[in-house]
């Protein structure tokens, strides 16, 4: 069986070569691009992202990276979004004061965490549920790299007795907020699995594997 092809989006924001070697590591052919073409036809998308919230949905826009994961998940696509990558899949994201448009794909809204200490950094345990795909095999103790002062602390899509519930893993520091979601196509991880050893190599292996 040759081997699935991974297209990490570059808009301008992420860890690019982290990404790409951690994703390298899974067996996976694994190219960065722009180019929307390319993007569409790969068996998945990685959508990485640093910073701030409105800067990163201004460079996705450029690229047109909101129309493509708009197609791939129409397509039922698999996408993957990762730190900031996660955040600008919802609907707004609210930093300094200033609010932004995000992807839509997930109603709710990034805000500054509720803790005395930020920004959260550094390794951190989450709470996955057991029928998660992407913690399949990793134990309830493991922990992962975060670096971020804004997340979702609520969960605001509405339930459906057509699609399937969505599963969330969350995880505290000064409150819960979402650390990872899985709804159909399309998955995200607050954390850096990139950058979280062999626990978050394991993570993308399980999400390669789900293509």
């Amino acid at each position: 069986m040759s081997a699935s092809t991974i297209a990490v989006l570059d808009y301008g924001s992420g860890n690019l070569h982290s990404a790409t070697r951690a994703l390298a590591r899974t067996g996976a052919q694994v190219e960065v691009t722009n180019d929307m073409k390319v993007a569409l036809a790969a068996d998945g998308l990685v959508v990485p992202g640093v910073g701030a919230f409105a800067a990163c949905m201004e460079g996705l826009r450029a690229v047109h990276g909101d129309r493509i994961i708009g197609r791939r998940l129409a397509g039922g696509r698999p996408v993957l979004g990762i730190c900031v990558g996660m955040q600008i899949l919802f609907d707004r994201g609210v930093e300094f004061g200033v609010e932004a448009e995000g992807c839509g794909e997930w109603p709710g809204t990034v805000e500054r965490l509720q803790a005395e200490v930020l920004p959260h950094m550094g390794w951190n345990t989450v709470e996955a549920p057991e029928s998660s795909t992407l913690f399949k095999g990793i134990d309830a103790d493991t922990r992962f790299y975060f670096v971020h002062s804004y997340g979702v602390q609520s969960w605001e899509l509405a339930p459906s007795e057509h699609i399937a519930p969505p599963k969330l893993t969350w995880a505290d520091h000064g409150g819960k907020f979402l650390a990872a979601v899985e709804n159909g196509a399309l998955s995200a991880t607050q954390f850096h699995p990139e950058k979280s050893g062999d626990a978050g190599a394991e993570l993308l292996s399980n999400w390669v594997q789900s293509l």
